[in-house]
């Protein structure tokens, strides 16, 4: 059996209302490693980059096996950058090669780069056009449900290819989840993490491209943009992506 364990953490706020969000995470794991899983993200939301939580809200669900659809891993490739200005003009031209339309790649650049705080989720907008969609504000949509078919399996994959630990493990389950939607162009994100630089820009046609410098080191504002083809149908898009639950194989003999 199979449990999805999700944890939130903020800080300054009541009860989780309010306050600055600290650090979110989610896995889903066998029953043997609930226990093991919710110590470590307890861990994660007080030993954080951004801060100390002091409001850390962990939940536990047993996952029906009927619940469960699969998708494929998408490639890696990885462009480097040295400053944010290079990191940006890369993301454009890959979310251009990826079937993005110019403006609409530069308002999700543009928009990411306005923000004031991060947000939960993403932006979902129009490919063609550059509209947002979602009308959710601040919250966004959040990519919810998903992990890696094999744990042990594609963390060495990771290892191996010089990219340990939780930032490039988890963007690359979620860009694979995303790039499998109902209308995915294309994502674009960089990470919240004050010390975390990198991003990257996930499709369907090209996979995951990892740009090392995507924003300045220090800087604890992230977010994420989901590009859609013209004419999505978005809240079939919208319960994809909080609701359907997704393990990424790493290849279909997995």
């Amino acid at each position: 059996m199979l449990y999805s364990v999700k944890m939130r953490s903020s800080l300054g706020g009541t009860h989780g209302k309010g306050g600055r969000h600290i650090s979110g995470a989610e896995r889903i794991v066998s029953e043997d490693l609930v226990d093991e899983t919710v110590i470590s993200m307890m861990r994660r939301a007080r030993e954080h980059e951004r801060g100390c939580a002091d409001f850390i809200q962990v939940k536990v669900e047993e996952v029906p096996d009927a619940a469960v659809s699969y998708c494929l891993m998408l490639p890696l490739y990885q462009i480097d950058t040295s400053e944010k200005s290079e990191g940006h003009r890369a993301a454009e031209a890959e979310l251009i090669r990826a079937g993005v339309s110019p403006l609409a790649a530069r308002r999700g650049i543009a928009s990411l780069e306005a923000l004031e705080d991060s947000m939960r989720g993403a932006i979902v907008m129009d490919a063609e056009t550059g509209e947002r969609l979602d009308g959710r504000g601040e919250r966004g949509v959040r990519c919810s449900n998903m992990d890696s078919a094999d744990t042990a399996e594609y963390e060495a994959k990771m290892r191996g290819k010089g990219l340990g630990g939780d930032h490039p493990r988890e963007a690359l389950v979620l860009a694979s989840k995303v790039a499998h939607g109902p209308g995915t162009v294309a994502e674009l994100c960089w990470s919240d993490d004050p010390d975390y630089v990198t991003g990257y820009v996930g499709s369907p046609l090209h996979g995951y491209g990892r740009i090392t410098v995507m924003k300045d080191k220090g800087d604890p504002v992230g977010g994420r943009v989901f590009f859609v083809k013209h004419g999505t149908d978005v809240a079939l898009y919208e319960d994809y992506m909080q609701n359907q639950t997704v393990l990424v194989r790493l290849s279909n003999e997995t």
